[in-house]
């Protein structure tokens, strides 16, 4: 993966905590099928905790479009709590592709 890539530390995270897993079951004396459930564990933990971040936002945004799509709100206050919105987004969702 390339350096300039925006999920790398991702990836990388990821990776050390698959590697990290292998690594402590390696040392024990789990059957093979605790072993592997063990490394399937951390990888959704690692998994989990790299993409909190947007599932945080998805879920902003969706309440923004809610309200939005309400009705409620005039065209230039929809427009102006979609930029809000699009403001105070994460910046690893902007304009990244997740994987």
């Amino acid at each position: 993966m390339q350096n300039d890539n925006p999920n790398t530390e991702r990836y990388i995270a990821i990776a050390r905590a698959c590697l990290k897993a292998i690594n402590d079951t390696a040392e024990n004396t789990d059957s093979r099928e605790q072993k592997i459930e063990a490394v399937y564990q951390a990888i959704d933990h690692a998994f989990q905790a790299e993409f909190a971040e947007y599932r945080q936002s998805v879920a902003i945004m969706a309440t923004v479009l809610e309200r939005i799509a309400s009705g409620q709100l005039d065209a230039d206050k929809a427009a102006e709590l979609a930029r809000k919105t699009l403001d105070q987004q994460p910046e690893a969702t902007r304009n990244a592709l997740m994987h």
